[in-house]
Formats: C-alpha cells, sequence, structure tokens
C-alpha cells in the first residue's frame, strides 16, 4: 500500500487531526484502472458536496488526480481511499479558524469480491442497529461509521455478504456497506436520504444512467414489507458493482434481468 499525506510519503497523521479526534472529515472509496479511477464526475461531485456540507477544504481536483496515479503507480487495478479532514486544533469541539485541511490518499492492489456475487446474486439480512435520524449529515459520507461497524458484528456467516439496515422509524436506508434499489411493478425506486445514510457515487450513476433503460428513478421511503414484495432488489457501491439480492430472510428472488443490464452498462463506464 501507498499512502500520501498532503502529497507526501507517510503513514501516520497527527494525533491532533480531528479526524482522529472527532471524526470530523469526509472520505470517498474508489476503483483505479491504470491509476485512473473509475466513476470520477460522480466520485468528485460527492466529495465536493460532502466538503461543502461540513465547509471542509476540498482539495483541488488535478492535485488529487495526480496523487491518486501516484500512488497507483504500477498497479493495472487498485483501490483507493481518499480522507479529507478538518485537519489539526487543539482540544474542545470549536473548529479552529484557520485549520488547513488534511488529505490522505491511500492505495492499495485489488483483491476483489467472488465473481459469483455479481452472477448469482448473495443473501443477507435484517440487522438489528438502527440508524439515527440526523438530516444535517444526511447522505454525506463522513468519518463516524460507528453504526455501520456496529451493524457488520452482528453476523459471521460468510453466506450472508450483506445487512439492510433501517432508521430508528422503521424505514428502509442501505446496507451497512452499499446503496439499494427495488423493482416493483415496473417501477425502480430507492430510499430517500435526507434524514440519514450515504449517498454513494455509484447510486448517483444508478440514478442517472436508469432512464437510459427505459426507467425514471423515484427516490422515496420504503418499508421492510416494500423490499420483500419487490420483483427484483440490488445492492451497489463503488467496489462491489452491482450486486442482485438472492435471498432475504425466507425470500428467494431469480430474476436479476434488470440488475444484469445495468452490470454490462456499468462494465462500459470509465
Amino acid at each position: 500500500m501507498m499512502v500520501l499525506v498532503n502529497g507526501e510519503l507517510a503513514d501516520t497523521l497527527s494525533v491532533h487531526d480531528r479526524a482522529l479526534a472527532y471524526g470530523d472529515g469526509v472520505y470517498r472509496t474508489l476503483e483505479l484502472i491504470d491509476g485512473q479511477p473509475r466513476l470520477w464526475p460522480w466520485q468528485w461531485a460527492r466529495l465536493q458536496a460532502d466538503c461543502a456540507a461540513l465547509a471542509l477544504p476540498c482539495p483541488d481536483e488535478t492535485v488529487l488526480l495526480a496523487e491518486l496515479a501516484r500512488a497507483a503507480s504500477g498497479l493495472a487495478r487498485a483501490v483507493a481511499k481518499v480522507t479529507i479532514s478538518r485537519g489539526q486544533g487543539m482540544r474542545g469541539y470549536a473548529i479552529p479558524v484557520a485549520a488547513a485541511g488534511s488529505r490522505v490518499v491511500a492505495v492499495s492492489a485489488w483483491s476483489g469480491y467472488p465473481p459469483a456475487c455479481a452472477r448469482e446474486g448473495i443473501a443477507a439480512r435484517w440487522c438489528d442497529m438502527r440508524l439515527a435520524i440526523q438530516p444535517r449529515l444526511a447522505g454525506i459520507k463522513h468519518l463516524n461509521r460507528l453504526e455501520n461497524v456496529l451493524a457488520r458484528s452482528e453476523w459471521q456467516d460468510p453466506v450472508l455478504r450483506e445487512g439492510l439496515m433501517l432508521d430508528s422509524e422503521g424505514y428502509v436506508v442501505e446496507g451497512t456497506m452499499s446503496n439499494l434499489f427495488v423493482l416493483r411493478g415496473g417501477e425502480v425506486l430507492t430510499p430517500a436520504l435526507d434524514r440519514c445514510g450515504v449517498s454513494g457515487a455509484l447510486r448517483a450513476w444508478l440514478l442517472d444512467s436508469l432512464p437510459a433503460l427505459g426507467y425514471l428513478p423515484k427516490v422515496v421511503r420504503l418499508l421492510p414489507q416494500d423490499v420483500l414484495m419487490a420483483d427484483e432488489v440490488f445492492l451497489c457501491n463503488s467496489l462491489i458493482g452491482i450486486w442482485s439480492l438472492a435471498r432475504l430472510d425466507e425470500r428467494i428472488w431469480d430474476d436479476f434481468a434488470l440488475a444484469q443490464r445495468l452490470q454490462a452498462r456499468l462494465a462500459r463506464e470509465s
């Protein structure tokens, strides 16, 4: 793994950095092909939006792309994590007036996922952990991911690849590491993320791409029964791509037609 901290080779961050002290920052996880990030327009748009939402210093796009290419040198396919924090500050919650920000680019070789996950679909479970409703942070991929960590700790069965999370009012929001789409009665629906959850780059790409396949996706509030009654369900993130849901509780799906069309379209996307 190669790690660049503010453009310099390093593997440490100051103990005074607010990312460590308060989770005061955001991050994106990307797939790189020959040093170039896939879905970059959507990744960059989400990073800019998240930085703006928390008033964080967003890096220069040219600088960030150059650092990604440098850190991925020699790797045909790689995984990158870009972390933007508010930087160093003294003790206390108050935001430092002159916070300079910290930028971490970490790149490692691609280890991938079993191809069968995309081809045959996956099994998932409902998580007991609920997402707290907080509109001020909704959609942002901020560094405070403890809810997801606790949700993912609920199972060890390797057959289960994902867990679906509800909010405190019982509405379906997302997976522990993925966004969710359902096909029901010819309509494609995805949970609203205006109160909690993470708005992923691949989710944004899907919302932009579905109309070309004849679907106008709707962002709505979904209950668990809406998922269980769906004709097709699929999950997505920038590293797994698109995975169909094959089993949830006792519900079994075997029609992955829309997900497969979207997988083929995604494969052509740079």
